[in-house]
């Protein structure tokens, strides 16, 4: 690796430069969350996220404790190798602190520990998950060294870099957001009348009974009035084993349509059997979830899904064609007037929401012509097809972005995003320390030690230990 990295650079494993110290894991009867003399933070994890839960401890010469400046690595599961910064306190054994010798920049090392050069490889260490890793896997790891005043340009220029990526995520995020309201719009301009006020003008017919205050055409309705039946699912454990009938449950009622993909299977009696079988044009709502904002979501059956049952957290709508297209029908049950008719109604018990068929039947909404639901449901397709379109070229842009941070850190520690240092100091006419001179620097001086103190020079130890 040294020979593919600019003059005046070298190589060196993670442990011949730094050390790491494991965190400790107070008594949980310990804990409080609220600040209170004698108490330290502890930093777990989920501190550093967008939301963070703080925990205090009793503040103990034995707690392992980090400064703002410090940096540290995530060691389990899915978190292991997230690099973390910016908070002081205690930190438990989830954490490890890196221990970062004076002549190497911390923000270098900050962004080195990011780079594919460092969490490639760390990534890679077969452990379990509780497992996470130790001094000897670290060891294995070799990470390029730059100058010292070069590793200074390098987190200059990462900065302005990052900064810049960050600001370009925050307009893609807007974007995410712009989009949902766009359908919001449209399902509101749809079951209102206004989207469609143009085709009741090019087709207009001699229409009475419509109240003053509504579309001509148009009139008061509730669910139950437009529905042949609805049915409750069945209470049968299902599983994946593929016996039986396919059995829709609630992760197959996404975004108004049926997904397959996580598909399970029970055998029932030929009698339920013929009392769930779906066919296309039946609508699934959900009637029971923790999240109040999932009770009375709906999706449409398909003719793909014709024959399955469904499971006892839905309630099966089947529409009366002659009164309404059931496209326009789970339309309405997604609109804004019915929505805050179904979370007004969802009651809680034991921290799961639920709406049973008589509330579902008293819902209501407004009623268009069948010619114009069919016009409507048409419109609304064409327009969340382009908000579907704008949404993955979104998401292209997301992983784009995304790695773009990646590829700027890779080129960082390839050398290649500043002028290095041999190549200034060449044209200038000066001498510098170059990275192998400060390695050695390091070596003689020894590491520092873990807590804080340096060994004498010339006692560096070559052991490994394993993180405590």
């Amino acid at each position: 690796m040294s020979n593919e990295l600019p003059q005046g650079w070298t190589t060196a494993s993670f442990m011949d430069v730094f050390d790491i110290q494991g965190g400790t894991q107070p008594p949980k009867k310990t804990f409080k969350y609220e600040p209170t003399g004698g108490y330290v933070r502890l930093l777990q994890i989920r501190d550093f996220g967008a939301r963070p839960l703080p925990t205090f401890v009793r503040s103990k010469t034995t707690l392992k404790t980090c400064r703002k400046e410090d940096i540290l690595i995530g060691r389990y599961g899915a978190s292991v190798g997230r690099i973390c910064t910016g908070m002081e306190g205690a930190y438990n054994v989830a954490l490890a602190k890196v221990i970062i010798p004076d002549r190497v920049s911390k923000y270098y090392v900050f962004w080195l520990l990011q780079s594919p050069t460092f969490q490639r490889p760390l990534l890679e260490i077969q452990r379990s998950a509780q497992d996470g890793f130790n001094k000897e896997d670290l060891a294995e790891i070799m990470l390029p060294l730059a100058p010292l005043a070069e590793q200074r340009r390098i987190v200059v220029k990462l900065e302005k870099l990052v900064d810049q990526v960050a600001a370009c995520q925050q307009r893609l995020v807007k974007i995410s957001t712009l989009l949902k309201r766009f359908r919001q719009s449209v399902l509101a301009a749809a079951c209102s009348g206004r989207l469609t006020a143009d085709w009741r003008e090019e087709n207009s017919t001699q229409a009475t009974g419509s109240a003053e205050d509504l579309p001509s055409g148009w009139s008061s309705s509730s669910v139950g009035e437009v529905l042949e039946s609805l049915k409750y699912g069945t209470a049968t454990k299902c599983g994946y084993e593929k016996r039986g009938v396919p059995v829709l449950r609630i992760p197959n009622v996404v975004s108004g349509k049926i997904d397959q993909t996580d598909l399970k299977f029970a055998e029932l009696p030929a009698k339920e059997v013929n009392q769930l079988q779906l066919t296309a044009g039946d609508i699934l709502l959900v009637r029971s979830n923790g999240s109040v904002s999932l009770v009375g979501r709906s999706a449409i059956v398909g003719k793909d899904q014709k024959g399955f049952a469904y499971a006892g957290y839905l309630i099966r709508l089947r529409p009366n064609r002659t009164k309404i297209e059931p496209e326009f029908l789970n339309l309405a049950l997604a609109s804004y007037d019915v929505r805050v008719q179904i979370e007004l109604e969802a009651r809680s018990t034991s921290g799961v929401n639920n709406i049973n068929t008589e509330e579902v039947q008293v819902l209501h909404f407004l009623l268009p012509p069948l010619p114009e639901q069919q016009e409507i449901v048409r419109r609304v397709e064409n327009c969340f097809k382009l908000a579907d379109r704008l949404e993955a070229r979104f998401a292209e842009g997301q992983k784009r972005v995304e790695s773009i941070t990646r590829a700027i850190l890779a080129k960082a520690f390839r050398g290649e995003l500043v002028p290095t240092e041999y190549e200034l100091a060449k044209a200038e006419g000066r001498s510098f320390e170059s990275a192998e001179e400060l390695l050695e620097r390091i070596k003689t001086n020894g590491k520092p030690k873990v807590g804080g103190k340096r060994r004498a020079a010339g006692q560096g130890s070559k052991k490994r230990v394993v993180v405590p």
